[in-house]
């Protein structure tokens, strides 16, 4: 007994040659799109905004350590951290709480970019997860767009060789009509000429 078939096999065939359990799942969401004459779902950027606390927090880190405001910002915190220590409270008090070589900043550097390497890597997973989702939500569209082209232009095939073929057919049947007529013709020609020439043969038998 053979296989039941799919429902958008015929489809799958008529657009990409392959029968749809041979499609990959974005083909095969793209036939039954098609095929259910559905929109297709909404981009990444114009969904609504699902990301959790953290999630908001992280892409927020990831913009400003990404910036250079944040660059000048860190650069003036660095310099003022440097002057209060040598300039301000070590030749005025003797009591600078970081003295050369600033061992406490140092340290305070390493925590800043322990912590804040994971939480930008965190923003840019998610981002590089969004431009997948969107890369294939593009190629999906594109590809929905050529195959709506392609059936569109089979049922332009489909109609011009239907008319072509309604077409030939009234040219044939307009052809039967004039061979009848032209039949027609010659056979009241042929009668119209043996009357005529009956006609003519019985005058001298008469006179």
């Amino acid at each position: 007994m053979a296989d039941p078939k799919a429902p958008g096999d015929d489809l799958a065939m008529g657009l990409l040659g392959k029968p749809y359990a041979e499609l990959t799942p974005v083909q095969k969401s793209v036939i039954d799109l098609i095929q259910a004459e559905a929109p297709s779902d909404l981009p990444g950027h114009l969904t609504p905004d699902d990301r959790t606390f953290w999630e908001k927090l992280a892409d927020h880190v990831a913009a400003v350590g990404g910036s250079w405001g944040f660059i000048g910002g860190f650069f003036a915190f660095l310099l003022g951290w440097i002057a209060i220590n040598v300039l301000v409270l070590a030749p005025l008090w003797h009591r600078a709480f970081d003295p050369y070589p600033f061992i406490f900043l140092n340290l305070m550097l390493s925590m800043l970019a322990a912590i804040q390497a994971p939480v930008i890597m965190m923003s840019q997973n998610r981002a590089a997860a969004k431009d997948r989702l969107q890369a294939e939500h593009d190629y999906m569209v594109n590809l929905r767009a050529e195959l709506e082209i392609m059936r569109l232009h089979d049922k332009l095939d489909e109609m011009r060789s239907r008319d072509i073929e309604e077409l030939l057919t009234q040219q044939t049947e307009s052809l039967d009509l004039l061979k009848q007529e032209v039949v027609r013709l010659q056979n009241r020609s042929e009668t119209a000429a043996a009357a005529k020439v009956k006609r003519a043969a019985a005058k001298p038998a008469g006179g």
